[in-house]
């Protein structure tokens, strides 16, 4: 006899990740698809008790119970679902956190089990039956807390059942009819089982699929806190940071450390005479073009503007000038007159090598002041301090 609250196990194991991972302020789009989901749930419901009512009838139909049992237990159910259907339309549970209202849901359920077990004590096994699939049902919704109180609810009731009744408690197999009545109802509950092991796969495979894209999401927001919108270059938090980084080992390892702030010359002349998107995407091929030709333990950031700062770890003051020289020409030598006929771009840089007394700052100023010496000497050069 099958009576749990039966739903669509993909759709609403997708529900249940929602609980678990959504925020308490459900989007009006979780909302919808919560109020589908649960009109989904109702209607399994209702296909649920008329199985139920449908073997109940066989019952009937041979005399063992009388004609009213399905009648009335398939009302009954009805009433509890529709019941549940106007709290739901009415919004009433998306005020919870547990919008399904599981623990009213499971506990009227289990009610009207109990009420049709004393009533019709005679068929008690197919109802007990039915009492193990709800709580199991309901424990896939429900919190700990949540679990032990209708654990609780169903003890009491099997506490009077068993021990404050004499109930004869059976089922019937006196005919053949009977017999196959009997063998429905539990084919029936154990379809349900079959049933929920498979939400419960479902339910897993969504919650880790949500899992992976939560992880995702959070590396993606963690790079793009590090890169600048505009070049992809790390931006100046980040590139400081790395400084401090890169400065740490070195003094650790003994290994030299250079960097090269980097200034791309009459960049505001470019932006007043071509406009600043042409300004923009000259940044861009430059970040694209210098991200091209260094090496991956390099580091390469928007220092402030059109200044970028590289960090060159384990390298020489005569390896350092040279890598800068070599990238001021291939900047140089870039065909930047596909973006506006006759615009030309080249660059300036400061190197310099990392003392024992440097700090950041103080390594910065000496990098910035070596590229001040670039410009003054003409710009399109390489300076070092």
């Amino acid at each position: 006899m099958s009576t749990a609250a039966t739903s669509f196990p993909e759709r609403n194991a997708a529900e249940v990740a929602d609980i678990v991972l959504a925020s308490d302020a459900a989007s009006p789009d979780v909302r919808a698809r919560r109020i589908r989901q649960r009109r989904q749930m109702y209607v399994g419901q209702v296909a649920s008790y008329s199985l139920g009512a449908s073997v109940l009838l066989l019952y009937a139909f041979d005399g063992a119970v009388s004609t009213n049992v399905p009648t009335l237990f398939w009302f009954g159910g009805l009433l509890i679902i529709g019941t549940f259907t106007v709290l739901s339309e009415a919004g009433v549970g998306d005020r919870f956190a547990d919008h399904y209202l599981s623990v009213f849901q499971i506990s009227a359920h289990m009610a009207l089990q109990f009420v049709f077990l004393v009533s019709v004590p005679t068929l008690g096994i197919a109802f007990l039956a039915v009492l193990f699939l709800i709580f199991a049902f309901g424990t896939l919704r429900m919190t700990s807390r949540q679990a032990m109180i209708t654990w609780g609810l169903a003890t009491c009731g099997l506490a009077f059942v068993f021990l404050g009744s004499d109930l004869p408690i059976g089922l019937p197999v006196a005919s053949r009819l009977e017999r196959a009545a009997s063998m429905l109802c539990f084919a029936l509950v154990i379809g349900q089982c079959a049933f929920l092991g498979l939400f419960g796969a479902t339910l897993r495979k969504i919650l880790y699929r949500r899992s992976n894209e939560l992880k995702a999401a959070y590396r993606r927001i963690e790079e793009l806190a590090e890169l600048d919108e505009l070049t992809g270059s790390y931006n100046r938090r980040c590139i400081m940071r790395l400084l401090d980084l890169e400065m740490e080992k070195s003094r650790q390892n003994g290994s030299p450390c250079a960097i090269a702030l980097i200034d791309l010359d009459w960049f505001k002349r470019i932006n007043d005479v071509y406009g600043h998107p042409v300004g923009d995407e000259v940044l861009r091929t430059f970040a694209l073009t210098i991200f091209a030709n260094i090496r991956p333990d390099d580091r390469f950031g928007r220092y402030g503007g059109e200044e970028f700062l590289l960090l060159l770890p384990g390298t020489t003051s005569e390896a350092a000038s040279r890598m800068l020289d070599r990238l001021r020409s291939i900047v140089a030598e870039l065909d930047w007159s596909a973006f506006s006929p006759g615009m030309s771009v080249t660059i300036s840089a400061g190197v310099v090598m990392l003392r024992d007394v440097d700090t950041a700052d103080t390594f910065l100023a000496r990098a910035d002041s070596a590229l001040y010496s670039a410009k003054a000497q003409g710009r399109n050069r390489i300076a070092t301090g």
